[in-house]
């Protein structure tokens, strides 16, 4: 945990180019943007939004750290429902959930649905009217 602190505190530190002891989202823009990401202002703005704790507007090392760890888990989730997505998928093998596919899922989870019922789960979350579920669309549903 210790090492982990202090690689934040490094990366926190070069970050921080006014040497203030703060990130303000301008900072954390030009940064980014420097290791080769892509973080507009607006979304630098509302990153720091999200976890400043004095409301100050700017990330100390502590907002930093929880916004760092909160990239974690999120990527994390991500890395989960793309191996749920396969589950559901990889029955046709489209890259899609169909309703097929579903009913076929449901069906080995023991939670038996009608076609019909699956046709209506999936177009609840369809936003593109296409009848099938992609990735977006899956995590859109599953959060």
């Amino acid at each position: 945990m210790e090492i982990i602190s202090k690689q934040y505190e490094r990366v926190f530190n070069h970050f921080d180019e006014d040497g203030n002891g703060r990130i303000s989202p301008r900072e954390l823009h030009i940064c980014v943007g420097s290791l080769g990401g892509d973080l507009s202002e607006s979304e630098a703005e509302a990153a720091v939004g999200l976890v400043d704790s004095d409301g100050d507007g700017e990330l100390g090392l502590e907002d930093f750290v929880r916004l760092m760890e909160g990239t974690k888990e999120e990527e994390e989730k991500v890395e989960e429902l793309r191996e749920a997505f396969k589950m559901y998928e990889m029955v046709e093998g489209c890259g899609c959930i169909t309703p097929k596919s579903l009913q076929r899922v449901l069906g080995r989870l023991g939670q038996a649905k009608t076609m019909d019922e699956c046709k209506s789960m999936i177009a609840h979350f369809d936003l593109n009217g296409d009848g099938v579920l992609n990735f977006d669309e899956f995590m859109i549903m599953m959060t």
